[in-house]
């Protein structure tokens, strides 16, 4: 019995010797507790149970879910505790759950640490479930977790025993005693050590986890090492920085609960952002032909603004002078109440005369009455003026002495002498006309040619029928036959009608009034 138990000890705790007796006993007690009471138990297999009892607690980040139920040895020299989990929350081990032996106190109480799986990122799928214990076996119908996912550390009270007579003794003893055992279950006693101290397991499976990234962790501190070196440079920028920035820490600390107030009320900011930013981008679209004319017109605004500053200083001297003049002009606007109130019964008598001037002004406008009234003036114009290529001639015959103002029935008549443009005395004109009129009619040249032209003579044959040439301007004058000359007074000098290029035809503007004249001559003739 005695090399059993320490056996036992050898694999369990290698130096702890003290233990040993603790577990007998606990093994014992837990032998007659008895098995789990149904519901959702874990059976979990731990190295050293030392000091778990049935009824002690089972807890989750510090929060009782449960109860420890009974404590069996197993065949392989383990302690098997079954764990009743009481809180629905946290029936759901997984393959990754793990569980430690706490002390609940100071006197050796303990309780049973666990975490039902391990943290991992949000999205990732969790691991499977503990796998239920099947029929025929020890513990059928519980959920096994096994030995590799709990840890049983030792107490220090326990480490500290080690240095105190008899303790010291009892474990020298154990040491030689067990000393072959040992030798020959190395890799036993090194797995036990390991899951004695939990901080030895997770430190092997970090550099595990390190060992398996050793390439990238090699690219890091090659990528470290060059990103790194900016920093280096700039170290005293960044050291203000991180000082500035712990200064922004407390002041943002000694504004927590606005802060918290800020955090509570963003999401309801963004939800009121969303509709908001859309109807932005909205307006935004509709807003960029303008921005594209008004990126166009840039150029011109800006030298408007550039020349505001001297039309400003101009304009102070406009309302200055108008300042001044209203002063002056103020009392004569005044004064003009009284005419105003004079005027004022004339609009009320003359409004019946302006409603019917409106009227006929309207109806003209409406009607065409001044295009009409000016199409008579042209078309009468039109029809004493006639135009062919020698130039405009009036289809009438000037008188040009007082003894052909009468009506003659003959076709001479005395003191009559019917001569347009004739060269020469009256006398040569009349006889020269008469010769070459075919009714043997006194005319003048240009009278001459004027009636082959209407008796279907064509302007050359004309002028080849009646040769010689038409008198100049100096000669109409001395003959007193000038536009507006004569005896009376002189003739002005003969202008071309609508400038110097215009045409070959003349007129001899009056002395007063030329230029009126001449834009209704010119009118007239068509130029």
């Amino acid at each position: 019995m005695r090399k059993e138990i320490f056996g036992r000890r050898g694999v369990a705790a290698g130096a702890i010797g003290a233990s040993v007796l603790v577990l007998v006993l606990v093994t014992l007690l837990a032998t007659s507790a008895g098995g789990s009471n149904g519901g959702y138990t874990v059976r979990a297999i731990f190295d050293d149970a030392g000091n778990i009892i049935s009824g002690e607690d089972v807890k989750i980040d510090g929060v009782k879910v449960g109860a420890v139920g009974s404590v069996t040895p197993t065949p392989q020299a383990k302690a098997a505790v079954m764990l009743h989990i009481e809180d629905t929350g946290f029936q759901d081990f997984r393959s990754d759950a793990s569980c430690t032996v706490r002390p609940q106190a100071l006197i050796g109480e303990k309780y049973v640490d666990c975490l039902p799986t391990q943290p991992r990122v949000e999205g990732t799928p969790l691991p499977p479930p503990l796998k239920k214990i099947p029929k025929g076996h020890e513990g059928e119908g519980e959920y096994l977790l096994p030995v590799s996912n709990t840890s049983s550390p030792v107490d220090v009270d326990l480490l500290g025993d080690i240095s105190r007579l008899p303790e010291r003794e009892r474990l020298t003893i154990i040491i030689n005693e067990l000393g072959a055992g040992l030798a020959g279950r190395g890799s036993d006693l090194s797995a036990v050590i390991r899951r004695a101290n939990p901080a030895l397991r997770e430190l092997d499976r970090v550099l595990a986890i390190l060992a398996g990234e050793n390439k990238v962790l090699s690219k890091l501190a090659v990528d470290s090492d060059k990103a790194l070196a900016p920093f280096a440079r700039v170290r005293q920028q960044l050291a203000d920085f991180i000082e500035q920035s712990n200064k922004v820490a407390q002041a943002t600390a000694a504004h927590r609960g606005a802060l918290a107030q800020n955090l509570k009320d963003f999401p309801p900011f963004l939800k009121q952002l969303g509709p908001a930013m859309e109807r932005l981008g909205r307006f935004a679209e509709q807003t960029t032909p303008v921005f594209t004319n008004l990126e166009q017109a840039a150029p011109g605004i800006d030298r408007a603004f550039t020349s505001l500053p001297a039309f400003s200083n101009s304009s102070s001297t406009f309302f200055q002078n108008l300042g001044q003049t209203s002063k002056v002009t103020g009392p004569a606007v005044v004064g003009t109440k009284q005419l105003l109130a004079r005027l004022k019964p004339l609009g009320n008598a003359a409004q019946p005369f302006s409603k019917n001037l409106s009227q006929l002004f309207g109806s003209l406008r409406e009607t065409g009455g001044l295009e009409r009234l000016l199409d008579f003036i042209f078309l009468g114009a039109g029809a004493g003026n006639g135009y062919d290529s020698l130039g405009h001639f009036l289809r009438a015959e000037a008188v040009a002495s007082a003894g052909c103002l009468g009506y003659a029935t003959t076709r001479s008549v005395a003191g009559c002498v019917r001569t347009i443009f004739s060269k020469g005395s009256p006398a040569t004109a009349a006889s020269s006309a008469k010769a070459s009129s075919a009714g043997g009619e006194p005319t003048g040249l240009i009278m001459a040619r004027t009636l082959a032209v209407m008796k279907g003579a064509t302007p050359a044959e004309a002028e080849a029928r009646y040769p010689g040439a038409t008198p100049s301007a100096t000669e109409l004058t001395a003959a007193g036959l000038g536009a507006g000359g004569g005896a009376n007074g002189p003739t002005p000098t003969a202008q071309p009608v609508g400038g110097s290029t215009a045409g070959t035809t003349y007129y001899s503007p009056e002395a007063e009034a030329a230029g009126a004249g001449g834009l209704l001559l010119n009118y007239l003739l068509g130029n």
